[in-house]
């Protein structure tokens, strides 16, 4: 059974702005339910601990919420974790098969920052793990450094919330950085689909996914890299 290690931001406010931000909830529930579904046990965790702010933009309308988001509402079980994540320093990682980092625009505020997970990314790929992020999750990625000092990403395919994405839902002075520009600047090979399709794709044992619509085929990458069976990607 493998074991999937997910951390999440803490960021509520768009600093040092007041706009409220967080967790964009599909890019957590469509991939949990996702691994769960397919035997994986998932350990749920975030950046600071506590309760993950969830960005209210992405719940929906009841009744006309993502599948995953709507299973959510219905899932106890979920929602008492999500209230009351420990932090992922917390957590011994070893036996893990896999990192994943959801979205959400607070990734931007506070993964980046946070030399833990900088070092947690560069370990799981150096012991030959899976590290996986969607859409703004690759927030989490550009601190992290090889051993030789080099960025992470650099030389390495990608995809991540693109900057005509983000100046498309009207956020891209309110960002620290664009993200997709970010990547590119660090060496990353940046790819993308169009703006708001699903699109994801792996690079040996790094999953990346564009946007919210991404996170399925995203957790499928990363089941296929776990060499789960019948864990084909739904997009590419």
């Amino acid at each position: 059974m493998p074991r999937i290690l997910i951390v999440t931001t803490s960021a509520d406010r768009m600093t040092p702005g007041t706009e409220p931000t967080g967790l964009w909830l599909e890019e957590l529930t469509t991939p949990y339910y996702a691994f769960q579904d397919a035997g994986a046990a998932v350990t749920l965790a975030s950046v600071a601990g506590g309760a993950v702010p969830v960005d209210a933009r992405s719940l929906g309308a009841e009744g006309e919420e993502e599948a995953s988001v709507r299973r959510y509402r219905q899932d106890p079980a979920l929602q008492a974790a999500v209230a009351a994540t420990p932090c992922f320093t917390e957590i011994d990682p070893t036996g893990y098969d896999a990192l994943f980092l959801p979205g959400g625009h607070g990734t931007m505020f506070d993964y980046p920052g946070s030399a833990a997970l900088a070092a947690l990314v560069e370990r799981f790929d150096r012991e030959g793990r899976v590290v996986a992020a969607v859409c703004h999750g690759p927030a989490g990625l550009v601190s992290a450094r090889k051993p030789d000092g080099t960025p992470f990403v650099a030389g390495r395919r990608i995809a991540a919330f693109t900057d005509s994405e983000e100046r498309a839902v009207g956020l891209d002075q309110a960002v620290p950085f664009l993200l997709e520009s970010r990547l590119k600047a660090l060496g990353a090979r940046h790819e993308a689909g169009p703006d708001f399709q699903p699109f994801a794709l792996r690079d040996g044992r790094l999953v990346t996914g564009q946007n919210p619509a991404s996170a399925a085929p995203t957790a499928a990458l990363v089941m296929e890299a776990l060499g789960v069976a019948g864990a084909a990607p739904q997009a590419l």
